[in-house]
């Protein structure tokens, strides 16, 4: 009777222990129209980057359920086929559901059973418009550099603003105003924390919040990091500047400079070029476009080289020694960023995409760049 009772009470404990296992559970369930024998993944954005936590090959009716583990402080995630994705974010033992239909579910979709989920569709939302427009604004033929440079950072300050005020400010130790700090356009962080200083202050807002309501959170703690480094980095900027600037010496035409080491190890300035053409390209060899641009670029060089077309050719490979072999054999001068895509060129240049030309004229002034060009041919010939 007694070996009965003990029995009947680990049933139970077990019983009991299975359960609150199964209650520790989040799920992501719903319904993916139009995507018939498509794998959907649902994957965790760890900050190494994201990990499949389970799949399924989807049936004609789409539908789909996950569960996993529900996280200790608020994490995400994100429903994926090929590359169309939608971001979620999960507190807890939350039940998100989604109903959408492949291949537009990345920005036509519907999402209920979290606030955080439905914040970060609108932001996501937000960011493509963003992007559309800024898109638009570099394609634009009539707008030459400056005023194209000085358009989008127009359009991305306003859209700063915006985020700043609805969404990060309103509710910092949410998901979403975590999720709003690393948006891009391009390559580059709207919000950069490495250099603006009001910028850098978002980040610490948000990660000073976490710290409160999650206090032993990793991503708390590398927003703290974060923070800190970009306030280094920014008091380091402030110092050179004020050790460079020489109101005398202050260059106020559309004339940017770089100054890098090329393959030979010979510091190039850009601006040693003046009285050529410039193609600026900024460039990483270490992808599957490459062979096929610099056969491109080959065949402007040996045509246009004789009448007064340099190419200038910035690396933004990060092994130093491997572009050093794809370069070897170049003939035009090749450059070398050592900090690579987080280089102050690519901020300056308003280098959004990789790869990226630009056209620089006689008197080194920056003149197109690539999406304000249709025929590469006849600009360069109008230049020479």
């Amino acid at each position: 009777m007694k070996n009965n009772s003990i029995r009947a009470a680990l049933v139970a404990v077990a019983a009991f222990t299975m359960t609150a296992c199964q209650d520790a559970q989040f799920h992501v369930e719903g319904t993916m129209a139009q995507a018939k024998d498509s794998i959907l993944y649902l994957e965790n954005i760890g900050l190494e980057g994201p990990v499949a936590i389970d799949s399924v090959r989807l049936d004609d009716g789409g539908k789909f359920s996950f569960a996993a583990d529900a996280p200790d402080a608020p994490d995400f995630y994100r429903l994926r086929i090929a590359n169309q994705i939608i971001n979620l974010s999960i507190d807890s033992t939350e039940t998100v559901t989604v109903e959408a239909a492949y291949p537009t579910m990345a920005t036509q979709y519907e999402v209920k059973g979290s606030d955080n989920c439905s914040k970060i569709k609108e932001l996501a939302l937000k960011q493509i418009d963003l992007q559309q427009r800024a898109l638009a604004i570099q394609k634009n033929p009539t707008m030459g550099i400056q005023a194209t440079r000085d358009s989008i950072a127009r359009i991305v300050e306003a859209y700063k603003d915006d985020v700043k005020r609805n969404y990060i400010f309103k509710e910092p130790m949410k998901a979403y105003a975590y999720f709003a700090l690393f948006q891009a356009l391009g390559n580059q962080l709207i919000f950069n924390p490495h250099g603006n200083k009001a910028d850098n202050q978002v980040y610490a807002a948000v990660a000073t919040s976490w710290d409160v309501y999650y206090p032993h959170a990793l991503r708390g703690q590398n927003l703290h990091n974060i923070a800190i480094e970009g306030m280094k980095t920014i008091r380091i900027m402030d110092a050179k500047q004020k050790m460079l600037v020489d109101p005398e010496v202050v260059n106020t035409t559309n004339v940017l400079d770089i100054e890098l080491a090329d393959n030979k190890g010979q510091v190039r300035r850009l601006t040693d070029l003046k009285g050529k053409v410039v193609l600026l390209d900024f460039h990483v060899f270490g992808t599957e476009e490459s062979p096929k641009r610099i056969m491109q670029l080959r065949e402007y060089y040996n045509k246009y080289h004789d009448r007064g077309l340099e190419i200038y050719q910035v690396g933004l490979d990060g092994d130093e020694h491997f572009w050093k072999q794809q370069t070897a054999a170049l003939p035009w001068v090749s450059v070398y960023d050592p900090d690579g895509i987080n280089s102050n060129n690519i901020v300056r240049f308003n280098v959004m995409d990789i790869p990226t030309f630009f056209l620089v004229d006689r008197n080194s002034s920056l003149y197109k760049r690539d999406a304000q060009i249709t025929d590469l041919d006849a600009e360069i010939q109008k230049l020479l």
